[in-house]
């Protein structure tokens, strides 16, 4: 089978599309026919030798992929069946014709929906709705602040946290990804290339600061995430582009507001914790992407590539130009 590979870590100018061997599903696993794979921060980072794979887990690029059932894996439980559509989050491996993955990491696509569409919901809906409801605990009413607002998981927080009943605010760094979140559900949006977000975020909240913040920036945001964190909030820490280091008085400051730093991850977590994570996204929320209405959830897609302009596709996320999913479709 095809699968994007890389011999050494670099730029995106050492990825290429390879002939490797097809997986075989093993106990209770279901070989997936890829039809396409959406990009990922993570994967970039692998491609730089800045995030290996968990232990196990495939060493190809790619945490979520669309497609066919190909075959059933010993000791399957019977709810897929070979020819029926799906999508999986997976730890590795979805940059490729094939992948296997433990059936209770897969989802049916939501009725409506493309293959091409549904690539790009598992890791970053999944992500965005465990930080919000199991680690952040967002309740009906809070105000939240999503860095990176326009990225996919920022694409989901947005209409998960207005499906909560609490108040989206996003940090981007283009007045055209601004307007995007507000059409998604934004309450407000702040430029941070042109102003102090923390002390927009104050003003718009009348001085009370937001209850939680989703992270991926982490270092260099510290100050102004704490100052604009409200009494008894929560901050969310899931990414580090700016960088792990920090300098001046944290601890004392987020003290003085009780407030927690709570940090997580999803792809280094265990199967256990994953389908319990799917299983509740496909009761809740999964629905959602198929129900008309302003409730209606959707996958906001920005650019789809055919694999093999992999190279075009990692330099377009890394200028940080996306608003939404970047999709790779497979040959098939």
């Amino acid at each position: 089978m095809l699968a994007v590979h890389f011999d050494k870590p670099g730029g995106p100018e050492n990825l290429y599309v390879k002939e490797v061997a097809k997986p075989s599903p093993g106990e209770g696993e279901v070989l997936l026919k890829v039809a396409a794979s959406a990009l990922n921060r993570a994967d970039l980072m692998q491609r730089q030798g800045q995030y290996d794979p968990p232990p196990g887990a495939s060493n190809i690029l790619g945490l979520e992929a669309s497609g066919h059932v190909a075959e059933l894996g010993p000791g399957c439980q019977g709810h897929w069946k070979i020819g029926d559509t799906a999508m999986a989050l997976l730890p590795g491996g979805g940059q490729a014709q094939y992948v296997a993955v433990p059936e209770g990491l897969l989802m049916p696509i939501p009725e409506g929906l493309t293959l091409t569409q549904a690539a790009a919901i598992p890791e970053a809906w999944l992500t965005a709705f465990q930080l919000l409801h199991l680690v952040g605990n967002v309740q009906a009413g809070d105000y939240v602040l999503i860095h990176a607002g326009l990225s996919g998981v920022g694409t989901a927080a947005i209409q998960l946290t207005r499906m909560a009943g609490a108040i989206p605010l996003v940090t981007a760094g283009s007045q055209k990804k601004l307007q995007m979140a507000e059409k998604l559900g934004a309450a407000a949006g702040f430029n941070y290339k042109e102003e102090d977000f923390s002390e927009a975020t104050l003003k718009f909240t009348k001085g009370a600061g937001v209850n939680l913040i989703l992270d991926c920036i982490g270092g260099s945001y510290w100050e102004k995430n704490v100052n604009c964190l409200a009494l008894d909030g929560r901050w969310v820490l899931y990414g580090l582009m700016g960088g792990g280091d920090i300098n001046g008085p944290l601890f004392s400051k987020l003290l003085f507001k009780r407030g927690s730093l709570i940090t997580s991850l999803l792809r280094s977590r265990d199967n256990k914790y994953k389908q319990m994570l799917v299983n509740a996204f496909t009761e809740q929320i999964l629905p959602h992407f198929s129900t008309e209405g302003p409730q209606r959830l959707l996958p906001v897609l920005d650019r789809i590539y055919p694999v093999t302009e992999i190279q075009e596709a990692h330099k377009y996320m890394e200028a940080n130009k996306n608003i939404g999913k970047i999709v790779l479709e497979l040959p098939q």
